[in-house]
């Protein structure tokens, strides 16, 4: 997703104060990522602080992807710290181009990541999530197959469930899942690409299934916040007392990050819709899963 943020932009805007530039080495590669704790983090010196993943599109940066979906400002009102990885070659490792096993290991990675966050901040185990946009929401599908011991949930803007993570998916372990998709997306089709990727309603249906859950009971709602933007919302969602599966289909919605200014530098990204913001309803859906 080579979209949204002009270099101009980004070269005039500072990076917020609580915003830090770190790396680590991991298999002989340096890898960058920034992190970002609310003011908040300072003054409560005993408290363990949940943390999300932010993973960025391909071809977008790290600082790209904290401008753009601006979650830092959720990350104040809700206290919990950011992260914005910057993959290999600004990309992330599904299996699209790349061999799933041998390509860059961007699993091995995170988890080097939070091992590393672990050590350096104070981080509640218990609450450790992963969000992601385009490329990024597929990788958080990765992440929720693989990885489902140390991430409680994982929210998905603009990415369904890759057919590489499905052919190779075997841990048993359950994970939270939110998709949020746009039936107007020209990037990644919301009706899915075979051999490519499901669509979203299969990619619900697929971590449903997962999780031990069947579709009877499940809550659905409108929400259309902004009457004059051209899009609505509906969010359909089960849960089983501990995880919920959740898809949020944005009626002519593009490839963008809900709520987010509509930055567009001639791609067929779509329409941003107003109905919701992204960062917070995700946090409302982290906030009610616990590793």
């Amino acid at each position: 997703m080579k979209i949204l943020i002009s270099l101009i932009l980004l070269a005039c805007t500072p990076l917020p104060a609580y915003a830090q530039v770190q790396s680590l080495l991991h298999k002989e590669e340096k890898r960058r990522y920034l992190v970002y704790t609310p003011p908040s983090y300072a003054g409560q010196p005993q408290k363990a602080f949940p943390v999300v993943f932010n993973f960025h599109g391909s071809g977008m940066s790290m600082a790209e992807q904290m401008l753009y979906t601006q979650m830092n400002r959720a990350a104040d009102r809700h206290q919990f710290i950011v992260v914005y990885p910057l993959g290999v070659k600004q990309d992330w490792n599904v299996g699209f181009g790349t061999s799933y096993l041998e390509g860059s290991d961007d699993i091995g990675f995170t988890e080097a990541l939070l091992a590393k966050l672990k050590q350096d901040y104070r981080i509640d185990s218990q609450r450790v999530y992963a969000t992601g946009l385009s490329r990024g929401g597929f990788f958080t599908l990765r992440i929720a197959a693989e990885l489902p011991q140390l991430f409680a949930a994982v929210a998905s803007v603009g990415g369904p469930m890759p057919e590489p993570v499905k052919q190779h998916h075997t841990k048993q372990g359950k994970v939270g899942v939110l998709l949020v998709h746009g039936t107007a997306d020209q990037v990644v089709a919301y009706g899915g690409k075979p051999g490519g990727y499901l669509s979203a309603e299969d990619s619900y249906s697929y971590w449903l299934k997962h999780n031990g859950m069947g579709t009877a009971g499940a809550s659905r709602r409108v929400i259309d916040g902004d009457a004059g933007d051209g899009t609505d919302v509906t969010w359909v969602e089960q849960g089983n007392g501990q995880q919920s599966v959740a898809l949020a289909t944005v009626r002519e919605g593009g490839h963008t990050w809900p709520g987010a200014d509509p930055f567009n530098v001639g791609l067929p990204i779509g329409k941003t819709t107003r109905d919701m913001d992204a960062n917070d309803v995700i946090w409302q859906f982290f906030d009610k899963h616990r590793r």
